[in-house]
């Protein structure tokens, strides 16, 4: 097996492995159990990218907790496009509850910024932010990321959930552009 890849005419190099990976997002389950305990949160995940990372994290997370999806975008080709759009809604109650928000990554801020406030109006008991990617040289809007797998540089990396233009999703490593 090779460690470069080749997709839309980029060159991506292994940046995390799949071990790694699995071993981290376990950790941070941890985590959210031990804060969480005899609680009841709901994790809302930020597709498309988010879902292979809410996948392996919620085998992991002990106790009742709920699930549910949005889809948001603010990628095209390897760069942000610097507008969210919401292509799917949330259309559950939130009131008293604690919700986790599930990010594939965070680099700029604006969506998490977007659907922190889109859910605050919503009165949750608590909100968190839990991502596998945070990229804070990047970031642009102040927002609190309470959970992150990894921080990373300004690198675009694809695989494991994330993507490029489409391609990518199905990797089990994380890969940077060389």
């Amino acid at each position: 097996m090779t460690n470069n890849i080749e997709i839309a005419d980029k060159q991506f190099e292994i940046y995390i492995n799949a071990d790694v990976i699995a071993k981290r997002v376990k950790e941070i389950a941890s985590a959210l159990n031990h804060d969480f305990s005899g609680k009841t949160p709901v994790f809302i995940s930020v597709l498309n990218g988010a879902f292979m990372f809410t996948s392996d994290l919620l085998k992991h997370v002990e106790g009742a907790c709920e699930v549910h999806f949005v889809k948001l975008s603010s990628y095209s080709g390897t760069g942000s496009t610097g507008e969210v759009k919401q292509l799917v809604g949330l259309n559950t109650d939130l009131s008293n509850r604690d919700v986790i928000i599930l990010e594939d990554i965070v680099d700029t801020g604006l969506t998490m910024k977007m659907l922190i406030g889109q859910i605050s109006t919503m009165h949750p008991s608590s909100i968190s932010v839990c991502t596998l990617l945070l990229k804070p040289d990047a970031l642009v809007e102040d927002i609190k990321v309470n959970y992150a797998c990894f921080e990373i540089p300004e690198k675009f990396v694809v695989g494991y959930g994330l993507d490029l233009d489409g391609i990518g999703r199905n990797l089990p490593h994380i890969y940077q552009i060389i």
